[in-house]
């Protein structure tokens, strides 16, 4: 008998009229919008504008979720394209599935057709965005959960995931098993207070930021990903994504290691973001004009101060003349 368990969600949609409302899809959504909160908060600090993350977060995300897709359509092919399934099955995103390297890699094209439009260096942006990235992944996650998908092997530990779901084919799958997604949403969380840790402590710039985020989440994926038992291709005993988890391993390393030589310390506050230190001058300069006091051309303009009145003036002039008059004389 298990005394202690992780529920799972009856169900992961609900209806608001005709309208479906999914959790899966909300996971997301809000995942992207913390991502781009500490992401303008972070570019803020390093000199960058505040709306910079998101005008370039609006061509990185459509192109993540594309990738994310394809990723997991391509590596997953058998859930689709085998007999008795269905294609179309495959343009159904809020069913779960989203590959997070298809993510990354369509992302960050899409990501640097944005920085090119704003003039930003990449680099600079993703290490803005990279414990960002983790925490929108910590959060997405628990899509997985609503979905009752992608859970580990079975286990008797009292955090145990007690899935109670009928599959599509018909089969009933019901037990305790290890929640893989909560071991990545805490790991990924991790990773994110890490980086963040790291950032301030060593100054990291041109990229680093954003690579030590890849070489802390891999391992964690490695080890959830073979604790997982839904169907993937394997390769020499290991699941695809494992074997990908450790290439991209090697590359962040690899990444950190010569960039560090290559291009020490961080970018140059007044050049990551060049509209943005334009504004802040243009700003500078019209408070600056506005600060500046106008010259008194009162007295020039009005000649001695008795003589503000016009009668005035021609009386003191009258006298002047009489004067130079009898002096004169």
């Amino acid at each position: 008998m298990d005394l202690a368990y992780i529920p799972s969600p009856s169900r992961g949609v609900l209806y608001l009229g005709p309208i479906p409302l999914r959790a899966y899809a909300f996971c997301i959504i809000i995942g992207v919008v913390v991502a781009v909160w500490l992401g303008s908060k972070r570019w803020v600090a390093r000199g960058g504008g505040r709306h910079t993350v998101g005008d370039i977060a609006v061509w990185a995300v459509p192109f993540g979720l594309v990738g994310g897709r394809l990723y997991h359509v391509i590596t997953d092919n058998q859930l689709y394209f085998r007999e008795g399934k269905h294609p179309l099955d495959a343009l159904k995103i809020w069913e779960g599935g989203l590959g997070i390297w298809g993510a990354i890699a369509f992302g960050a094209v899409g990501a640097w057709i944005g920085a090119r439009r704003r003039g930003v260096p990449l680099p600079a942006w993703a290490d803005a965005l990279a414990p960002g990235i983790a925490l929108a992944q910590a959060i997405g996650r628990w899509g997985n959960w609503f979905n009752q998908e992608l859970y580990g092997k079975p286990t008797t530990l009292p955090w145990g995931l007690k899935i109670d779901k009928t599959l599509p084919n018909g089969d009933v799958v019901t037990g305790i098993y290890h929640p893989t997604f909560l071991y990545e949403s805490l790991w990924c969380v991790l990773v994110a207070v890490l980086v963040i840790w790291a950032d301030k402590r060593f100054t990291l710039g041109h990229g680093r930021a954003f690579a030590l985020y890849v070489a802390l989440y891999t391992p964690g994926r490695f080890w959830t990903e073979w604790l997982r038992i839904d169907e993937a291709h394997r390769f020499f005993g290991l699941r695809l994504n494992d074997w990908v988890a450790i290439l991209v391993f090697i590359g962040a390393v690899v990444y950190l290691v010569l960039s560090a030589r290559l291009r020490p310390g961080r970018e140059d506050p007044d050049e990551i973001d060049p509209q943005a230190t334009r504004e802040r001058a243009e700003a500078a300069a019209a408070a600056g004009a506005g600060d500046a006091p106008a010259e008194d051309t009162s007295k020039d303009a009005e000649g001695p101060e008795d003589a503000k009145d016009p009668k005035d003036a021609k009386n003191v002039q009258a006298a002047k003349a009489a004067n130079d008059s009898e002096k004169s004389s």
